[in-house]
């Protein structure tokens, strides 16, 4: 059994995460290395998903890779405003932008209290158990589509 509270939640069409800095996420200043914030976007996109009432196991778990469902990140936009450190507690916001066919474009961002720290435009596509684009069913775009607008 998911304990939801650890997902995040779903606010105003989209999510919000909050997780803490650790040790292994800073680099020898003690600030959070780059590439980590990868690593919080991520989790913000998948509880987003989670939230939503989706499994992406069991959309990779289609018997027929055909009919599979997978979402892969095909662009990434990011901008480093602020530093964050050992110890922060941050909040990732991810908000569907446009979900259309087989993409999806979200905007994410990752703040301490107040203060943007960095900010991403992400396109996701999707693809099949074959890695080959796919349209989105259209029974999964209606999970995204109220959050939306579109």
């Amino acid at each position: 059994m998911m304990d939801a509270s650890l997902a995040g939640q779903l606010r105003d069409g989209g999510h919000l995460l909050k997780q803490r800095v650790y040790y292994e996420d800073t680099d020898f200043s003690g600030f959070v290395y780059h590439a980590r914030y990868l690593h919080f976007f991520e989790r913000g996109r998948t509880d987003f998903i989670r939230l939503l009432g989706v499994s992406q196991g069991a959309l990779h778990a289609e018997a027929d890779p055909v009919d599979a469902v997978a979402f892969v990140v095909r662009r990434m936009e990011i901008d480093f405003r602020a530093p964050a450190r050992m110890d922060d507690v941050l909040t990732i916001a991810t908000q569907p932008v446009e979900v259309r066919g087989a993409r999806m474009q979200l905007s994410q961002t990752i703040s301490r209290d107040d203060t943007l720290l960095a900010s991403a435009t992400v396109t996701v596509a999707v693809v099949n158990g074959l890695g080959r684009a796919r349209r989105l069913p259209e029974a999964l775009a209606a999970k995204f589509v109220p959050a939306s607008g579109v």
